[in-house]
């Protein structure tokens, strides 16, 4: 079996922490042992571009045990873990195309790995997957039912591409499900930012102005999380209805070019380039550590930083690149502004990524069952499949809610009864 991993020897200690993560994942357990038996995938391919953690291996199962033939590689050449993709290819004999660390020739490499197996259905995470299909290899175009995009950025490529009336098949936003963006994207990617900065610096974030940028759900979460850490946190904004909810939340809000300024920490989540940016690095404070939560490393405009700078940066600490402006002030870039949270820690915990899996199992399924209707388009997750994925978490969980009446029911389905 072809594969291309850094280390096979890794494989045991990665089966144990996959493991360890199917503990927190009751929902996508549940998944599973449906695939095992109704085999919804049998006789398809699936091409995956995701990262490959401990969650995303056991969503893989999950497809392969539902028949599935996979080929999976990794979404950012920081994020995989090198022993669960090992663990991958010797104990579930998945061909994975992923080391943590890769070059971007060696990136786009494993890309054409995964279009080589000819998928059916495409599963991407920033959509690079899907882009260089329809790029680069357009005489496949005509076998695939569709595909899942995990990622705000991605679905904002994948809603450019239906616009401009490139896309050839149709996509299921999986970042828009209800499971995903209210708690994926809030707590997972709160908490997994905040640890991937903490991993990477040591800092105590009591204390320091933290700046967001971006007050989409992600940015929620981690603006959340910093300040529940003691952190005095400013928001930057472009959307007036983000920004005056982010003052609703407790939280100062000011164009960007005033928080480098003030800010000991910054982040970036809003899926643009250039966010920050040359001018932005020459005014910060000297010590300010810059990093990224958004999919691609375009938010941080790093080539300009360069410029500002006389010599190459310095590697301080694993994930910490020191670069000394020509005026002396020290500005530090985690994880070479490349997703924190999985380029220094380890990515959401497992049990938020349950709902989110769950849902991108589902949604494969949604694919083929109504393939022979669905226009290239990008369609939201149908609101029966969160509202399937959020029973299961909650009986998972031991909680209970209420079931409405036959009176209340018709209550609320007439208009006749009102005082």
């Amino acid at each position: 079996m072809e594969h291309h991993i850094k280390d096979i020897d890794q494989a045991t200690g990665g089966r144990h922490r996959i493991e360890w993560a199917k503990q927190e994942m009751p929902v996508l357990t549940s998944v599973y042992k449906e695939f095992a038996e109704s085999k919804p995938l049998a006789g398809l391919r699936l091409g995956a571009c995701m990262h490959v953690t401990t969650e995303t291996a056991n969503l893989m199962r999950a497809l392969q045990v539902g028949g599935a033939d996979i080929v999976i590689c990794a979404s950012n050449p920081l994020s995989t873990q090198d022993d669960v993709a090992a663990s991958l290819v010797v104990h579930d004999e998945i061909p994975v195309y992923a080391v943590k660390g890769e070059d971007n020739e060696t990136y786009y490499n494993h890309l054409n790995a995964v279009l080589d197996h000819k998928p059916h259905i495409i599963m991407d995470d920033g959509a690079d997957l899907v882009s260089t299909l329809h790029q680069e290899r357009p005489q496949q175009l005509a076998g695939m039912i569709g595909g899942t995009e995990e990622t705000t950025t991605g679905v904002i490529r994948l809603k450019a591409m239906a616009a401009d009336g490139a896309l050839k098949f149709p996509m299921i936003a999986a970042n828009d499900a209800l499971t995903k963006h209210l708690f994926d994207n809030r707590y997972g990617t709160g908490q997994s930012t905040m640890d991937g900065i903490i991993r990477a610096t040591n800092y105590l974030i009591a204390g320091k102005k933290v700046v967001v940028a971006g007050y989409g759900w992600c940015s929620r979460g981690i603006a959340m999380r910093a300040a529940g850490l003691g952190g005095s946190v400013i928001v930057t904004e472009i959307d007036p209805l983000k920004a005056l909810e982010a003052v609703m939340d407790g939280f100062r809000v000011m164009p960007i070019a005033e928080a480098v300024l003030e800010g000991d920490i910054f982040v970036t989540a809003t899926g643009d380039i250039n966010v920050i940016d040359t001018h932005h690095f020459a005014a910060m404070k000297s010590g300010a550590l810059v990093c990224n939560a958004g999919h691609f490393n375009v938010e941080i405009n790093i080539p300009g930083l360069r410029t500002l700078c006389a010599n190459d940066p310095a590697r301080v600490r694993p994930f910490v690149d020191q670069y000394i402006r020509k005026d002396g002030g020290k500005i530090n870039i985690l994880g070479e502004g490349r997703l924190i949270n999985l380029a220094a820690a380890e990515g959401h915990p497992a049990s938020v990524m349950d709902m989110s899996f769950a849902g991108q199992a589902l949604a494969a399924t949604y694919l083929i069952d109504n393939q022979e209707t669905l226009e290239n388009q990008v369609y939201v997750v149908p609101a029966e499949v969160d509202q399937r994925i959020a029973s299961y978490k909650l009986n998972a969980m031991g909680i209970g809610i209420d079931v409405l009446t036959d009176e209340q029911r018709e209550y609320l389905n007439s208009w006749q009864h009102g005082t």
